[in-house]
């Protein structure tokens, strides 16, 4: 067969043969009375075996050994092509996702995809202090795309530069709440709690009501963060979290803050106070924990609070009743 045949039904160019012929890859095995190159159905499916192997990404020169080598073995060189392979998708798709953020962002101009592409550079920059200044310019001087804003607070370390991101995000509005909401089941720890202090900041019913789901987080930390944030924004779903928090003495100070912003409801108030003497009335509840519940119910209004804290002034440890009896008499100043 001639080489031009050859061509086309290998669909390797008549330019590419010659190549593979000059680096000893595959040399056709006769000529023609003419002088032309005449290819054996050998030569031809040594032809299909170089493009295959090209096809994995190997180059001429491993093609050759890997044909013409007894002793190549392929694990090797296939583990170190799956190991480039994998970086060079890891960068295409980093590309990809900084041409998408570019396009959201809208450019009119080359000037406002090179801004862009400066902010997203800075966003990632060793540099904490250029990270925090990429982030407060984002909202007026050169705005972030909000997909950029939260992969950066998810993965901010710095509590600065995190303030900062919780803060441009929040006034963008909640753009970033579903991404944020996607890192509330993230696999690390870490983001899950960087992802709840993200989404406490945002304003809005929608910001809300994604913390009030997420207090069915099995994350416990996201849970205890999520009913400090909801405390503050005065729902009431909160409380028994916030009470759970108290008596287990985690950020037990917040929370008892948080249900004493709550109780200013005074429907609430009594609901608040009526689960607080609940929890007194469990018999496994330590006294350092009644001393803690007895501290909270200091600012929760009404007679209920006041009968269990007239209660735990004649409790068996003296410590709990000190506590509150002091409680009382302010209350009573007051």
């Amino acid at each position: 067969m001639l080489i031009g045949d050859v061509a086309r039904r290998s669909g390797v160019s008549a330019r590419m043969l010659r190549h593979y012929e000059s680096l000893g890859l595959v040399r056709p095995t006769g000529r023609s009375g003419a002088g032309y190159r005449e290819y054996s159905s050998e030569d031809i499916r040594r032809i299909f075996h170089i493009e295959s192997l090209r096809s994995l990404g190997l180059s001429l020169r491993e093609v050759r050994r890997a044909l013409e080598d007894p002793g190549f073995t392929p694990s090797e060189l296939i583990d170190d092509l799956i190991r480039k392979t994998r970086t060079r998708i890891a960068a295409e798709t980093e590309l990809l996702t900084a041409l998408r953020r570019i396009d959201a962002a809208e450019p009119v101009a080359w000037e406002d995809v090179l801004q862009t592409v400066a902010q997203l550079q800075a966003l990632r920059s060793e540099s904490a202090g250029k990270r925090q200044r990429a982030a407060l310019s984002s909202v007026a001087e050169a705005p972030a795309p909000v997909e950029a804003l939260v992969e950066a607070v998810l993965s901010e370390a710095d509590p600065n530069v995190a303030g900062a991101l919780r803060w441009a995000l929040a006034q963008s509005g909640d753009g970033g709440l579903a991404l944020l909401t996607e890192g509330l089941g993230a696999p690390v720890a870490a983001v899950r709690k960087r992802a709840v202090e993200s989404i406490a900041e945002l304003p809005g019913g929608e910001a809300t009501a994604s913390l009030r789901d997420a207090l069915a987080n099995p994350d416990i930390v996201v849970r205890r963060y999520v009913a400090l944030a909801l405390g503050a924004r005065g729902v009431a779903d909160a409380v028994p979290t916030l009470i759970d928090m108290v008596v287990e003495e985690a950020n037990d100070v917040d929370a008892a803050d948080a249900l004493s912003a709550l109780a200013s409801d005074p429907v609430l108030a009594d609901q608040i106070a009526t689960r607080l003497v609940d929890r007194l009335t469990h018999g496994s509840v330590a006294s350092s924990a009644r001393r803690r519940l007895a501290q909270a119910l200091a600012d929760i209004p009404g007679t209920a609070a006041s009968r269990a804290l007239a209660d735990l002034s004649r409790d068996e440890d003296r410590a709990v009743a000190l506590t509150a009896a002091y409680i009382l008499k302010l209350r009573d100043e007051r």
